[in-house]
């Protein structure tokens, strides 16, 4: 065998390693945003079942405004910057980082439900960690010293993968979003068109919703959402609901 042909069976062995390594994180990314991932994100609406008690969402329409302005205004200017920046704090162990992200989150929690929300999803997802991955057990204590947030442990999930920090906020709209229309289809309610309507209107906004969060340093991330934090101190009291916030 020449020497040519050696080198050629090694590139053609390394590009498929590169492959089958893209295709494992691209299967990882597609697991984490799943509904099927048991952190009990169906179980929340964000207000939005709060909306449609006080007529403000009531058909497609006014569920995909009121969706598309939570992506804009709140996810791409909170939830999302604290998951990009998290990530690189993940990536360089900064626990110090760490520990200023999740105060930021807790201090951001305008409600008892919304609190409730990030601290269960996130306690659920680094129980799922713990058992289904190779998380290194320093930074699993690390996540245990802190209230267990969901940003901040969503972002230790995706940097267990060698994966892009957009590929990965991508990741995190498109997990909110699915199930943020599921929550509209049994709280309006819609039918299932009407989901898959608002879910690409949704999907086709999320790109520039990322792009804007990974713009964003900490004197420009922000947490101000006064219609939604009222509705959600509603829905506290709300006589019939479905959902826990």
């Amino acid at each position: 065998m020449t020497t040519n042909m050696v080198m050629c069976m090694g590139r053609i062995a390394a590009t498929t390693i590169d492959m089958q390594a893209a295709s494992s994180d691209l299967l990882w990314l597609m697991q984490l945003a799943s509904p099927a991932l048991p952190v009990g994100g169906y179980s929340y609406s964000e207000g939005l079942e709060a909306a449609v008690e006080h007529g403000l969402v009531h058909d497609e329409a006014s569920a995909q405004t009121w969706l598309q302005d939570q992506l804009h205004l709140v996810q791409a200017r909170s939830e999302l910057p604290v998951v990009s920046q998290a990530m690189l704090a993940w990536q360089a162990h900064d626990v110090q980082r760490l520990n200023q992200l999740n105060a930021w989150v807790m201090q951001t929690r305008e409600t008892f439900e919304i609190r409730l929300q990030t601290e269960q999803m996130g306690r659920s997802l680094l129980d799922w960690l713990r058992n289904h991955t190779d998380v290194d057990t320093e930074r699993l204590s690390t996540c245990q010293q802190l209230p267990p947030t969901w940003p901040l442990v969503f972002a230790l999930a995706l940097t267990t993968r060698a994966v892009a920090a957009r590929d990965g906020l991508l990741t995190t709209a498109f997990a909110w979003a699915e199930n943020m229309v599921q929550a509209a289809i049994k709280s309006v309610p819609l039918g299932q068109r009407s989901g898959q309507r608002i879910l690409a209107a949704l999907s086709a906004e999320i790109p520039s919703a990322v792009d804007h969060a990974m713009s964003l340093n900490d004197d420009q991330r922000q947490a101000f959402s006064p219609r939604l934090a009222i509705l959600s101190a509603r829905h506290e009291t709300q006589y019939s609901r479905l959902f826990r916030s």
